[in-house]
């Protein structure tokens, strides 16, 4: 019983944070009526490594100073080349995204992202593993549903969909290079780092290549604080939080649910319609994100099997 009300309890922290993340491409996409792309995520992911800051000091005290020392004399991978090779890959992901929800909508930009659940495991042919079948499907499943949803009849993709499709590879890059970097590292300051350093280079990227008026921020404020502390900084404490008993496919399968709770946001709020055929290219790039965690899944079945 006792167990059941844990796994119930960690589930629903991860269903939490799919909410979270998915109704953060609606904040994005309101936030782009008063602040350009770079802005947006300069302001947002200072207020996600501000968020962290806390958490990291509170840890460090429970801790003791003795235990951080020898944790961080342990480390092979500093937190601050850490966070500058994940934070570099993590601006490149994020601005794509961005700047693409310029153009598309929240819903589309959501499923489309989403296919970095498929692709994380194709790119693991680069670091020498195997891609069993169920990822080849799944991708094409998502290839096949990416068509439906993006690709207009005279066979063209729509320009903000592009940009959060190529984004889409390096959110895969990102989460291999968090991945690699994770047992390295103090995963939390590994997060404050990055979201530091996207915040840094989004700001040079502003003053570079927009207007930057304090009055558009101010005006955007409601979409940018939920971005910055809800969707980083509470979503990913969560995340945590919940992972460290949460069987790895129940993760996988809820965290995907993101793509979905975009849609459902995008539709309710900003009165985004995705059409019948948007609809059907969003019901097989899920199909297809899902087939893509079939190993997990059964890698968790077998293992709650020798535990029974």
């Amino acid at each position: 019983m006792r167990r059941t009300r844990t796994v119930l309890a960690n589930d629903s922290l991860l269903l939490l944070t799919a909410v979270i993340w998915g109704m953060a491409f609606v904040a994005q996409r309101m936030g782009m009526e008063h602040v350009g792309p770079f802005t947006y995520n300069a302001v947002r992911f200072a207020l996600g490594a501000l968020s962290l800051v806390p958490l990291i000091v509170v840890r460090r005290v429970r801790a003791g100073a003795a235990s951080a020392r020898a944790a961080g004399g342990a480390a092979p991978v500093g937190s601050l080349a850490a966070g500058l090779l994940a934070g570099g890959v993590l601006f490149v992901g994020a601005s794509l995204q961005q700047i693409g929800l310029v153009f598309t909508t929240a819903g589309k930009a959501g499923f489309i992202t989403g296919l970095y659940v498929v692709l994380v495991p194709l790119a693991g042919l680069l670091w020498g593993q195997r891609a069993g079948w169920s990822a080849w499907v799944g991708a094409l499943l998502s290839v096949a549903g990416l068509f439906l949803l993006s690709v207009t009849a005279a066979f063209t993709i729509e320009r903000g969909d592009l940009f959060v499709l190529v984004g889409a590879f390096f959110w895969a890059a990102h989460v291999q290079v968090v991945g690699w970097l994770s047992p390295r590292t103090d995963p939390v300051k590994l997060s404050c780092v990055q979201f530091a350093v996207c915040s840094l280079a989004s700001a040079g990227g502003a003053l570079l290549s927009e207007q930057v008026i304090p009055a558009g921020i101010l005006a955007a404020a409601w979409p940018i604080l939920y971005g910055g502390v809800l969707s980083v900084g509470i979503a990913y404490t969560l995340q945590v939080v919940a992972q460290r008993r949460a069987p790895p496919a129940h993760a996988a399968i809820l965290l995907s649910l993101e793509s979905v709770f975009a849609a459902i946001g995008g539709s309710l709020v900003l009165g985004e319609r995705l059409g019948a055929r948007g609809a059907a290219g969003c019901a097989i790039m899920f199909a297809g994100m899902i087939l893509s965690q079939v190993p997990l899944i059964a890698a968790s079945l077998a293992g709650n099997g020798r535990r029974g």
